[in-house]
């Protein structure tokens, strides 16, 4: 089981893994053992609730296909194992962000005294430049 918060949790049936080849260098051992992990959630085929199903099918995310699968692939580890806990972990971490409502921004307004402040230090440095100008000597 896979717990995402205290009432919501994916069983491990519904989320398919296997192992793969890693790519890139890593000597002998690469070419001989699967140690990358790729998992693949399919969203409308699980026991998620359907809030969540509509906010993870509509991230804007590289992982998730046209068909509502979230693919991830992990393989930063030497062992298959480590690589299975990562992959599980991020897909955690993708739901958790889904499911976040982000807090509405509140426009600000600058204070009259900061706009007067402001204006000031304006009116200083225009007339410290107009001093810097030729003299005129009539």
């Amino acid at each position: 089981m896979l717990e995402i918060s205290k009432t919501v949790s994916i069983p491990e049936q519904e989320i398919e893994m296997s192992a793969v080849r890693s790519q890139g260098a890593g000597g002998q051992n690469v070419n001989k053992v699967a140690s990358a992990i790729h998992l693949r959630f399919d969203i409308m085929a699980s026991s998620l609730p359907q809030y969540y199903k509509d906010r993870l099918l509509n991230l804007n995310d590289q992982r998730l296909t046209k068909d509502g699968v979230i693919v991830i692939k992990a393989q930063e580890h030497r062992t298959q194992e480590q690589n299975r806990e990562e992959a599980l972990q991020r897909l955690q971490e993708l739901i958790k962000r889904a499911i976040a409502i982000p807090k509405p921004r509140k426009p600000s307004k600058p204070s009259r005294s900061s706009q007067r402040k402001r204006m000031d230090s304006k009116t200083k440095r225009s007339h410290l430049k107009m001093m810097r100008g030729k003299v005129d000597t009539e």
